[in-house]
């Protein structure tokens, strides 16, 4: 099969319909086929801030891009009202691609638009994309899991639709429970967060990995304990958006930092967590 035929393979994008696409943590590289073919195919995008404004070139000529971006601390408009304009839009025979950061339905607000267009009969569908969680760690040289760290992960967001620090986290159970913690939006509460995983076992060493701007030209990485997380943090300056992971898993970047190898020719150790071994068997 040739490139032309798979594409005629691909559900037409029909006027009237909203596609909630996923576009991935930043690399336009990560966009998948279904979300390309949607970007050409889309007479109105309505994308978040935290869509790479490389993606936004795949558009097709003509098409209006649509800011509706929410940003914390920051002027944002409200999700009813973003949901309702999906709804306007399609209602006037647009095609209608709703592009949102990472993927739609992992902390992405997907599952709210989408019940809004479902409340106003408007047909819809849904493309997943690669999750900051999994692919900016990726790009990080940081496995989520590993067999000789972890045989689960907890995925959890560092504050609720107000911006505080949620409640409805069982803080005590993630922290006896997960041996790798992957927060989305925690820059901000990361001396709560931290203090909170020490007083409920964590160990004040335990390693943590900020990952700003992930898959992206600016991506930045900072690797810290829990008990130094906030200070390390203030004083290399980083900032949101950002992905911050817990656990030995980011001890692993010594050995899978592929970018640093390849853009900065950093040696890598083939066995990273021998010495994490040997000091436990000391």
């Amino acid at each position: 099969m040739n490139a032309a035929e798979f594409s005629d393979g691909l559900p037409v994008f029909e006027p009237g319909h909203v596609w909630l696409v996923g576009a991935g943590p930043g690399d336009p590289g990560l966009l998948t086929l279904l979300a390309a073919h949607a970007l050409r195919n889309a007479d109105v995008v309505v994308h978040d801030a935290l869509v790479n404004a490389d993606c936004l070139t795949l558009a097709r000529e003509g098409a209006t891009l649509e800011y509706a971006g929410k940003r914390g601390g920051k002027p944002s408009p409200k999700q009813r009202d973003i949901s309702l304009r999906l709804v306007e839009l399609a209602r006037a025979g647009k095609r209608v691609l709703r592009l949102k950061g990472g993927d739609p339905f992992v902390f992405g607000r997907g599952g709210e638009e989408a019940l809004t267009l479902v409340e106003h009969g408007v047909p819809f569908r849904v493309v997943p994309g690669v999750t900051a969680g999994i692919g900016g760690l990726a790009y990080a040289g940081i496995p989520a899991t590993h067999r000789d760290t972890n045989h689960n992960v907890t995925f959890l967001t560092g504050h609720d639709a107000t911006g505080v620090m949620p409640d409805a986290i069982d803080w005590a159970s993630v922290a006896r429970g997960s041996p790798v913690i992957v927060m989305y939006m925690a820059m901000k509460h990361i001396p709560v967060i931290s203090a909170r995983l020490i007083a409920e076992g964590r160990s004040p060493d335990e390693p943590v990995a900020f990952v700003c701007n992930a898959t992206t030209q600016q991506q930045q990485v900072l690797v810290t304990t829990l008990a130094a997380a906030e200070r390390d943090c203030a004083t290399a300056g980083l900032s949101p958006p950002a992905i911050v992971v817990v656990g030995e898993v980011v001890r692993l970047r010594d050995g899978l930092d592929w970018l640093g190898a390849l853009s900065e020719g950093r040696k890598l150790v083939a066995d990273p967590l021998q010495a994490r071994r040997r000091d436990l068997s000391a």
